[in-house]
């Protein structure tokens, strides 16, 4: 197992440690280790986790045990790692943590931050009660899934009691992107519920909400992402109802939100239609024939009709205790629509974080210790931006704020600790960025939030005249309208647009709808007819619609709202100590082991990881304290190898000054050597590795010495033993051997004197028995009669064989001495077709019985092919009624085979006109199945004239012999054609079995003809 970050490392585990640092660097660094699988990647303390598209290995309750109350950098770069760290700062020395999560949507931050807490609970305490709590704080990630898409920042407080067992947890939601409800960019699905619920609900749950499975049945989802790879929107539905379980949502409570969620679909399908009135004006009427749609909304938001269809046709405004009705247009009604159906969403949402909240909170007063993981939006710079991507900026801005400040104070507090003087280090401070933004006279919120309150006509162009009067001479501020001329001439920037130059890079703004998603208003009329409704959860979202508690005041805008969490959620983080997590997707189609540069480039630029690596640098790149530094690198000096006896600190300054390291190189803190360039470090690593070969080298020389040496010592000894021993045993043996052949051979002769004449009467006497039996027990003539006499004495055994061998050829000549010319033709035939079929072709054994005729159609005495008789000059050998397939749809037809000496030939059956003649030359193969069917197929040559219109797929009634006689014809037309030429020595033409199988017998003729039988 490694021991450190720099041991088998893959590429460069740290970035502080990058030379030469540069963008490109950087990049090819992090595909190197992307390549790798080693998707995970510090900068200092920050850990860079690309998003791997893939289940990985590395999550696993080994890799848990693997990493817990392990030094950060002492293994491989992992999420564990920083939330091992984490925690046990916050269990040990009671600092309060926050992990920030950060980038952009695809790039894996709710799976970092499920990471993260996956982690946490499995290192912290274990009981029931805890398990409890932990299970809930796990769950409650589901649930608020099934209804975002990342599009929104999610906080969530974890406490702890004294010991590091979590208590419960509180979360905060920040800006979820509800225009998302009515309106998706392109390539993006709506909300993740809505699939899911349609996905995944039964037909009876269904029916309850009024819905239908299809998706293309409900305007507001867009069917060209509607389906996406990987993801199972089914299953996903179980598991978020099944969190909404564990975290305590009682049943009730689920149907009621399943119902919002539906009313919220059903809005989109409601469509307006003008009708006018006596005083001239149009009045937006809803659209539905039947009443159908109207209904169905009724009844699971149970509002009455006339309630809803009134507050979509009339707005009601009051000032001053005087109320004037006016009606809505229709653009004004899909306004309404629209309106409402995105903030039923997003308070139902705002209502789930609030229920969640009641489940997990801890309700001891008790001292508490706290984690905060922050899973937010990334910086977004898109062709298009607008007010949503104007705030979210807004908010990485003071993200990278805090970032820098609290890493600057980081350093700054551990140089002091470690008695390290303290340098200024240069940086860019986006504070002008963000006062640009958040300053209350003349900040764009401030100004905005101005726009939207004063009286009289307000639109974008108004907003962005003000924003051209305010910010023109702004350094960060570009517009083409503002009096500042040096954008006048910019094509780039069009007029209605205005551009800043964030810390990541310049980003334009289309100032269109920033008035109308800052205003974010609701008709009062719509807030007074859900607050009517006879459903609980959708009254208690629209508390405003309770007429004695009408508040003329105008509600805060959404800038103004997300202002003020944004200054809440810095406030929170400046009393935790910070840990980054900077999140990049290597590309855009989620897709595996794709590595697309330039997209994480433009990742790494509006993430500022450079310039993270920068401010990480400005000091030293590398710090470690004495004990693991002296371990590691006592092998470089003789003074320090293999042990040394004094303290720490005193043997890593004998083996730097040994080394020559320059002394600007390096500093000595209280408790780390401190190393300033990359460099530095690297070289040690070098000598390091080279001084671990030589060692190695060393070590096993002597070891391979002693080893040989000591083996040899072994081995001589044993070899004087065994010697002596085997000396005096050969010669025992040896005159044991002696002493017995001498015996047996006096034995032997004097047996074989007595015996010898003896046995030559008897045997001779025996013999002669033996043939006189014989010739009274000869079998019959027959060539399959198996018949024949024991022999009588085992000393006859080889010749009683040889001449039952001997009798059997002899009858077997005297048999065929009987066959005309004819018949041996047949049986040649036969012993062909058995040599080709026997056992490999079921219709076979049927085939044994039935004559060979060739000739099934008599052409020559047939009138009807007079005309083909003519066309053929050659002796017919086999003429039969095959069914040609067509190929293209399977249909047969009835053709006349005939097969010459050296042609194959396909005639018409009615007409006998030739369809097809194929020279033999030109057949390369005929295939057949092993079944017991009479198909084959005939394989012509590639590049001939017969193999123009395909090969030929037949059916025949007599396979079996019309394959033979294709055969033996072949191996007489190349018998002839060979010998003729004189030039081979070898068998002209022979079969040959090439496999045998379940699946296929493909058999071979030597020149080029092949008979393949397949299953």
């Amino acid at each position: 197992m490694p021991t450190s970050l720099l041991d088998d490392m893959i590429g460069v585990g740290d970035m502080v440690l990058l030379e030469p640092l540069n963008e490109d660097s950087f990049i090819n660094n992090l595909k190197k280790r992307f390549d790798h699988n080693e998707v995970y990647t510090y900068i200092g303390s920050v850990v860079i986790s690309i998003n791997p598209y893939r289940s990985l290995p590395i999550y696993t309750p080994e890799k848990v045990e693997e990493y817990r109350n392990r030094n950060f950098y002492e293994l491989s770069p992992h999420i564990f790692a920083l939330s091992d760290e984490a925690y046990r700062s916050l269990r040990d020395q009671d600092k309060d943590q926050c992990i920030l999560i950060t980038g952009e949507s695809g790039a894996g931050k709710t799976e970092a931050s499920k990471l993260v807490m996956s982690y946490v609970a499995a290192v912290c305490g274990k009981g029931a009660e805890v398990n409890q709590v932990k299970e809930q704080l796990l769950q409650s990630n589901p649930v608020l899934e099934g209804k975002n898409l990342s599009e929104y920042g999610k906080y969530m407080d974890i406490e702890f009691d004294f010991k590091g067992d979590p208590l419960g947890g509180v979360i905060s939601n920040y800006l979820l992107e509800k225009s998302r409800v009515v309106k998706q960019p392109r390539g993006e699905r709506n909300f993740h519920i809505f699939y899911q619920i349609l996905s995944g609900a039964s037909e009876e749950f269904l029916c309850k909400l009024k819905l239908e499975r299809d998706f293309s049945r409900y305007n507001y989802l867009g069917l060209d992402s509607a389906r996406v790879n990987g993801v199972d929107d089914a299953s996903n539905f179980r598991t978020v109802r099944n969190a909404m379980q564990i975290v305590g949502f009682m049943d009730h409570e689920t149907q009621s939100v399943f119902e919002v969620v539906a009313a919220v679909l059903k809005l989109g399908n409601i469509e307006f239609k003008p009708e006018s009135r006596a005083n001239g004006l149009d009045e937006s009427k809803i659209k539905d024939k039947n009443g159908k749609m109207r209904l169905e909304i009724c009844e699971l938001t149970g509002i009455d009709q006339s309630v809803l269809e009134r507050a979509f046709s009339f707005r009601t405004v009051e000032a001053k205790q005087e109320k004037v009705s006016t009606t809505l247009n229709v653009a004004q009604a899909y306004y309404a629509r629209d309106a409402l159906a995105k903030n039923l969403y997003s308070r139902l949402f705002s209502w789930l974080v609030t229920r969640i909240n009641e489940s997990i909170k801890v309700l001891l007063l008790l001292r508490k210790k706290v984690m905060g993981v922050l899973d937010i939006y990334g910086f977004e710079i898109f062709e298009d931006n607008s007010f949503e991507q104007f705030i979210i900026n807004y908010c990485n801005e003071k993200l990278q704020q805090i970032f820098i400040e609290l890493t600057l104070k980081e350093e700054q507090e551990e140089y002091i600790r470690e008695g390290i003087e303290w340098t200024h280090i240069e940086y860019f401070n986006n504070a002008i960025i963000c006062d640009l933004i958040e300053n209350n006279q003349t900040g764009i919120l401030a100004m905005l939030d101005e726009e939207c309150l004063r009286p009289g006509t307000v639109t974008d162009d108004t907003f962005l005249e003000k924003l051209n009067q305010v910010c023109a001479t702004h350094q960060h501020f570009e517009s083409r309208m503002s009096k500042c001329s040096r954008f006048l001439n910019d094509t780039s920037l069009p007029h209605s647009c205005f551009r800043i130059q964030h810390y990541a890079g310049k980003v334009m703004y289309q100032v269109e709808g920033f008035v109308d998603k800052n205003n974010d208003l609701l008709y009062r009329d719509l807030s007074q007819a859900m607050w009517k409704a006879n459903h609980s959860l959708i009254k208690a979202l629209f508390p405003e619609g309770n007429p004695a508690k009408i508040n003329l005041k105008r509600p805060p805008t959404a800038g103004s709202q997300f202002k003020a969490s944004v200054a809440t959620l810095m406030k929170n983080l400046q009393t935790k100590n910070p840990n980054y997590i900077r999140c990049i997707k290597p590309n855009d189609k989620k897709a595996a082991h794709v590595f697309n540069e330039a997209l994480v480039c433009h990742q790494i630029r509006y993430l500022g990881l450079l310039e993270n690596v920068r401010v990480r640098r400005a000091g030293y790149a590398f710090r470690q304290p004495y004990e693991p530094c002296l371990e590691r690198y006592k092998m470089l000096c003789k003074q320090t190898w293999p042990h040394w006896r004094g303290p720490a600190r005193a043997g890593v300054e004998v083996l730097f000054n040994e080394l020559g390291i320059p002394e600007e190189e390096f500093s000595f803190g209280r408790s780390k050597i401190f190393i300033r360039n990359p460099r530095t470090l690297f070289k040690l690593e070098d000598l390091r590795k080279q001084r671990l070969e030589d060692l190695a080298t060393l070590i096993g020389k002597i070891y391979r010495g002693w080893k040989c040496r000591t083996r040899f010592l072994l081995m001589k000894k044993c070899q004087i033993i065994i010697a002596s021993w085997y000396r005096r045993y050969s010669q025992q043996q040896k005159y044991q051997k002696i002493k017995s052949s001498a015996i047996t051979v006096q034995s032997y002769i004097r047996g074989w004197k007595v015996s010898f004449l003896s046995l030559q009467l008897s045997l001779f006497e025996e013999m002669q028995k033996y043939f006189l039996e014989m010739k009274n027990k000869m079998p019959s003539l027959s060539p399959i009669d198996k018949n024949w006499p024991a022999r009588p004495y085992l000393f006859l055994d080889s010749t009683h064989k040889e001449l039952k061998r001997i009798f059997h050829l002899w009858r077997c000549k005297k048999y065929r001495d009987q066959f005309t010319d004819q018949q041996k033709l047949i049986y040649e035939e036969k012993l062909e077709a058995s040599e080709l079929f026997k056992d490999k072709k079921a219709l076979y054994p049927a085939s044994v019985g039935q004559p060979f005729q060739g000739a099934y159609l008599e052409i020559s005495e047939n009138p009807k092919y007079k005309k083909l008789k003519d066309a053929v000059d050659e002796k017919i050998i086999i003429a039969e009624v095959v069914n040609k397939i067509n190929r293209a749809n399977g249909k047969a037809a009835s053709r006349i085979f005939l097969l010459t000496k050296n042609n194959v030939l396909l005639a018409d059956q009615k007409s006998g006109t030739i369809k097809s003649e194929v020279p033999l030359g030109d057949v390369t193969k005929v295939s057949m199945s092993s079944q017991n069917d009479g198909f084959f197929a005939v394989h012509l040559k590639e590049g001939s004239e017969a193999a123009s219109k395909g090969d030929f797929l037949l059916s025949s009634d007599h396979l079996i012999e019309m394959a033979t006689k294709l055969y033996r014809t072949t191996l007489t037309l190349f018998d002839e054609k060979f010998a003729s030429q004189n030039s081979v020595s070898f068998c002209l033409v022979q079969f040959h079995i090439l496999a045998l199988n379940k699946d296929c017998l493909c058999c071979v003729f030597s020149y080029g003809i092949k008979v393949v039988l397949s299953v």
